[in-house]
């Protein structure tokens, strides 16, 4: 696992996510920026955010605004929770919140919690040093006057399914932290059988910036159709590290702005392990949403692995499955045995053992079990197969053929591929 130490905005992001902070962030420090404002009409704020176009940061990037509404719409008393459990081994963006800008996130999960009426207020986290400093944070917001809520915290361990929103639901309600089938989904019967609000820690961080720039001046960075900025975690080459960038910027201008060269990109692993792999074209798409989507892609976590030249795709995307396979919940057995069999083909591919049988099987089973899982991991172990498949045939081939002058060089990727740590 390599350590992240570089964490910076890029220069068009303005003072938002990451707002010039080093070290943690103090109660004092962050009123002095506008925190905790007094949240005014609560109509107005949630047509704030509609018209902000805020979307999750989670990975499912669906409109935060519709997710109020509709649990604030519940029949019962709702039930918020800021989700922290960052189980993606590529990702430290909810971890560097949660230890360095604890008032931001807490902020946000205040103005969720008026904006959908609960009193029940939770954060889960599976950091024990985001843990620390969420409590602290709670202990200098006590007797401050300004925000008294009494705020349950969840640590649990790390796990790649512990963040799915029912496995949140499930360990809240004393159960292990494992998804369930749906529905019902948590947003019609959660905690306690209550509406619940789910929501990233990094997206409620944006709703502090959404009550204080207002929707126009939130829209100031980004795309019209995917506004403001998002938290990358970048991995793979010499500037690894957590960046904050707005939406709209390419990969080249990315890796270009850290002095990396682009040209020595063979392949990027796209949302953490969700999203799959995209071959050097994937440089020049915008990161948002919908020119991601339109190649069969997705930003997912705001996670990127750089492989580079002297990786081979294959051998990464062996390595994401064989992941998937070790950490699925082993509750659904089309995840089970789906991870485990698409592992064992993607395995065999690497050390030349395959044929061209197994790779029809692999093409089979990764559209055939998308969607049979009760949480994303069988969606993000088939998108690697499909997108293996589709943006590398020729390499794919090579493998078949018993040759990659890659692998024969014997560079192997680690196990799990592009983990990533905060110091």
């Amino acid at each position: 696992m390599s350590l992240t130490t570089a964490v910076t905005a890029h220069p068009a992001a303005g003072d938002r996510l990451i707002g010039g902070v080093g070290e943690r962030e103090g109660l004092q420090r962050y009123l002095s920026t506008g925190g905790y404002a007094p949240a005014g009409d609560v109509e107005a704020l949630l047509e704030s955010v509609d018209q902000a176009g805020l979307r999750g940061r989670g990975g499912a990037a669906f409109p935060t605004s519709r997710k109020l509404q509709t649990v604030r719409a519940g029949r019962e008393t709702p039930v918020v929770v800021a989700n922290g459990e960052e189980g993606e081994p590529a990702s430290v963006k909810d971890r560097w919140l949660l230890r360095h800008r604890p008032h931001l996130v807490l902020d946000g999960l205040r103005l969720a919690a008026l904006t959908v009426g609960s009193e029940d207020v939770h954060v889960y986290v599976s950091d024990p040093a985001g843990e620390r400093s969420v409590r602290e944070a709670l202990r200098e917001l006590a007797g401050a006057g300004t925000w008294d809520a009494a705020v349950t915290v969840t640590l649990v361990e790390p796990t790649y399914v512990a963040g799915e929103e029912t496995a949140v639901v499930r360990a809240l309600n004393g159960g292990p932290a494992l998804p369930t089938d749906k529905p019902p989904r948590p947003f019609e019967s959660g905690v306690a059988g209550r509406p619940t609000l789910v929501s990233n820690v990094e997206t409620l961080a944006n709703l502090p910036l959404v009550q204080r720039l207002g929707a126009a001046g939130y829209r100031a960075a980004g795309t019209a159709a995917s506004p403001g900025t998002f938290l990358l975690t970048l991995t793979g080459c010499a500037a690894t590290g957590l960046y904050e960038i707005p939406f709209g910027q390419t990969p080249r201008e990315v890796l270009g702005w850290l002095g990396e060269d682009p040209d020595d990109v063979r392949a990027l692993l796209m949302g953490g392990y969700f999203s799959g792999v995209l071959g050097p074209h994937a440089l020049d798409l915008p990161l948002d949403y919908d020119s991601l989507k339109a190649v069969g892609s997705g930003l997912g976590c705001g996670a990127i692995g750089v492989v580079s030249r002297r990786s081979c795709p294959v051998a990464v995307c062996a390595a994401v499955m064989s992941y998937f396979a070790r950490e699925n919940a082993a509750q659904c057995g089309s995840c089970f045995n789906g991870t485990a069999a698409m592992s064992a083909v993607l395995e065999a591919l690497v050390e030349y053992k395959a044929g061209a049988d197994d790779l029809e099987r692999l093409a089979h089973w990764s559209t055939f079990l998308r969607g049979r899982g009760a949480c994303g991991t069988l969606d993000g172990a088939t998108n690697v197969a499909t997108s293996l498949l589709r943006e590398f045939p020729t390499l794919v081939s090579t493998h078949l053929d018993g040759g990659c002058e890659t692998c024969d060089a014997g560079v192997r990727s680690l196990d799990p591929p592009f983990a990533v740590g905060l110091p």
